[in-house]
């Protein structure tokens, strides 16, 4: 599903406006990304937590050359799933 898809289905799902989901949509992405560059959690109950990770420096080795490189730290996003969707999920059917 790409970002038109999403944004038709919760039209048909709110009732409300394409203008107005496109709006909601961008509101609520802006204001977690303000949240997450100010190193804030943000938990949506029954959904999942979003939060900012700092990834230490570390070293590694190219296989082909075996030359040494240092990669610097970095911070990564994060996703902690709620543990309602976790249940929700168990029910899906499993691909091995």
């Amino acid at each position: 599903m790409n970002n038109k898809e999403f944004q038709n289905a919760l039209t048909v799902k709110t009732g409300l406006k394409a203008s107005e989901v496109d709006n909601l949509l961008h509101a609520t992405l802006e204001t977690l990304l303000e949240q997450i560059k100010a190193e804030k959690t943000v938990s949506m109950q029954g959904f999942g937590s979003f939060e900012l990770r700092r990834k230490a420096e570390r070293e590694m080795v190219n296989p082909m050359t075996k030359v040494r490189t240092v990669v610097p730290a970095k911070f990564v996003l994060a996703f902690q799933t709620s543990s309602v969707y976790k249940e929700k999920l168990k029910d899906l059917p499993r691909y091995e």
